[in-house]
């Protein structure tokens, strides 16, 4: 029999605790065995987040790369949108929108998918297969010449690769913290600013000199690079041991998460109409450069950026909820200033303000959609179902105010309206959200 030291027997106790423990019957004078109950961390390891250390903060670098080319290929629309007005001069303003509409649609409503798939352990897949659909769209991309094939190929196939890479970014971030979520959070949604910062600027500068397709395919190279850096990093740090359901229909039985989900509806059916129409309607109504009409958009990103990170380092302080209801009605407010603004001046401004509260509004939902969770393993398959929902409204509002805006005849006015009307209501059906989690949970700090 091999001798055990006694100090590999005191680990191998620790490692392995007793399943029985050992009690003394009083009456008999004898020993007897009894089970050990389990502690609630052995229950549930998962739960004890380590909240920083540098294997945590990795996993805040590589799904800021996630995003970088999610939301940021987004962001960016504006500056393909103002480009194929004058390039599918067959297509109307409407048409053209429809494509980075669907774009936006299928990365949200992916995350019907990609969250349960997240959920059972295949973050690897997910990238690995985002990727590839992703940079292969945009090679695409660089070669379509006629409306159709661009929105195959910008449309379709670049918005499935991006839907399954956003779930992820949030998802994984929130396993690894719990008291600096929302900061952690906030942080990766940034990448998305970033990224709506670069990309146009970098389109803009090549499209000239290189043409439509090579200044396409080079921002094609930089997601591939980039998101090199997100599979090399990004790790599952929970692992499921049964399968998942693609839903959770018992989630929408919840009136708070009922009604954050529809408010979010509401409110991405007007979010997107400056992100899209602001270059154009600088350069026809204000009259502005074709040069500051393009940067608006990167103007508008770059507000955007500080506002994915200044808010949730506040919510890390006072609550996710209780710091994305002020940037709700913010950012609703200054929609409604827009019908406003016909001035270079007053548009930066705008541009500048109303990417700083939007950037906000964009960052702080999956914080609040994991905190609504029961269950931070199923916070993938929360997430993708209320954003799936909640993509709708992208579908929906894109094209509705693309048919309402009449460019050649300069009238917007409709098309402002509609937007910030809806992100009023919105910011309204959240709001009642808040107050139905307080009376029923009496978080105050949310």
């Amino acid at each position: 029999m091999p001798i055990v030291h006694s100090s590999e027997k005191e680990l191998a106790d620790k490692n392995n605790p007793p399943l029985f423990t050992k009690s003394k019957d009083p009456n008999h004078n004898t020993t007897t065995k009894e089970p050990m109950l389990a502690t609630p961390a052995a229950k549930s390891p998962e739960n004890n987040f380590p909240n920083g250390g540098l294997h945590a903060w990795l996993q805040v670098l590589g799904a800021f790369f996630l995003v970088f080319n999610s939301w940021g290929i987004i962001n960016s629309f504006g500056a393909y949108q103002t480009y194929y007005q004058t390039a599918l001069t067959s297509s109307s303003s409407s048409a053209i929108s429809w494509i980075g509409t669907v774009q936006a649609f299928l990365l949200i409503i992916m995350g019907i998918i990609a969250g349960p798939i997240y959920d059972r352990g295949y973050i690897r897949t997910l990238i690995i297969a985002g990727t590839t659909m992703a940079v292969f769209g945009l090679m695409m991309t660089s070669l379509a010449s006629r409306y159709w094939e661009i929105f195959l190929a910008q449309g379709l196939c670049v918005g499935l690769g991006m839907g399954c890479l956003y779930v992820p970014s949030v998802a994984i971030v929130s396993t690894y913290f719990s008291t600096k979520r929302a900061m952690a959070v906030g942080l990766t949604s940034a990448g998305g600013s970033l990224s709506g910062i670069l990309y146009p600027i970098i389109f803009r500068r090549l499209q000239p000199t290189l043409g439509f397709g090579w200044a396409t395919r080079i921002i094609a190279l930089i997601v591939l690079a980039t998101q090199l850096v997100s599979l090399i990093l990004l790790r599952a740090r929970t692992s499921p041991t049964e399968p998942r359901a693609l839903l959770e229909p018992g989630a929408f039985r919840e009136l708070p998460f009922t009604l954050f989900t529809l408010g979010f509806f509401f409110f991405l059916s007007g979010l997107y109409a400056p992100y899209f129409y602001v270059p154009i309607y600088a350069e026809r109504i204000i009259g502005t450069s074709p040069d500051l009409a393009f940067y608006l958009l990167a103007i508008i990103n770059a507000g955007s950026f500080f506002g994915r990170v200044l808010p949730p380092l506040i919510a890390h302080r006072f609550g996710a909820y209780n710091t994305l209801l002020p940037c709700l009605f913010m950012t609703a407010l200054i929609g409604f200033t827009w019908i406003s603004v016909h001035s270079v001046e007053g548009i930066v401004v705008f541009g500048i303000f109303y990417g700083f509260f939007s950037g906000a509004v964009l960052a702080l939902p999956p914080t609040v959609i994991v905190a609504l969770s029961p269950d931070v393993r199923f916070a993938g398959t929360r997430i993708g179902m209320s954003f799936g929902a909640a993509g709708l409204g992208v579908l929906v509002g894109n094209p509705i105010y693309g048919a309402i805006v009449d460019i050649p005849s300069g009238r917007f006015v409709g098309a402002q309206g509609f937007a910030a009307g809806m992100m009023m209501a919105g910011s309204a059906l959240i709001v009642a959200s808040r107050l139905m989690r307080l009376i029923s949970h009496k978080d105050v700090m949310m």
